[in-house]
């Protein structure tokens, strides 16, 4: 099983609870009456997500949470479609935070990647703005985090990175040779 913690989490917690900090001075009213199913829109947006990444990659995802984002904070009240914005911003940022943050510095600037702490500066401004606009208070923020934590990044975290299954064309590479399945090597 796989899990999402590590140097990106650590980051991405930071920036969540900066988010917070943040937000303590709004009013905390809440926001609209909310009329849909929060665990539902969630497990929905991490599956298009997931969806989205296997077509288009990072960049593709990037490009839809930029319009994304501009479409839905053109609302009064807060939405599930915003809703499912901001879940599917922090997974994708927190996923690739972690990845980035395996490699070296030296090598994200040759390639042109943003450093971890970007992504998570990146993703903290737009909640930031978001949360600030819906005064949604910090309560509410960290009960957003916990729900996209339980019942949307796993979605994602399968969709994107798949477990692995006997006989698929690369499973003994990550295997000691002394394997006892019987197995005598692929044929590629």
């Amino acid at each position: 099983m796989r899990t999402h913690g590590g140097t990106g989490s650590g980051i991405l917690g930071i920036v969540i609870a900066i988010c917070a900090l943040a937000i303590v001075g709004v009013p905390h009213a809440s926001a609209a009456k909310e009329t849909w199913n929060h665990v539902a829109n969630i497990k929905d947006a991490a599956k298009r997500l997931g969806d989205l990444h296997r077509r288009e990659g990072s960049a593709g995802v990037l490009k839809f949470l930029d319009a994304c984002y501009r479409t839905q904070m053109l609302a009064s009240e807060y939405s599930q479609g915003l809703e499912s914005c901001m879940a599917q911003d922090y997974m994708h940022s927190q996923v690739l935070a972690q990845i980035y943050a395996r490699i070296p510095q030296a090598d994200r600037v040759r390639m042109g990647t943003p450093a971890p702490e970007d992504i998570a500066r990146g993703m903290g401004a737009r909640f930031v703005a978001a949360f600030s606009q819906y005064k949604i208070s910090v309560k509410q923020a960290e009960a957003f985090k916990k729900m996209v934590d339980k019942n949307g990044m796993p979605i994602f975290l399968k969709a994107v990175f798949p477990p692995k299954k006997p006989g698929d064309a690369d499973n003994n590479s990550d295997n000691d040779n002394n394997s006892d399945d019987g197995a005598t090597g692929g044929s590629k």
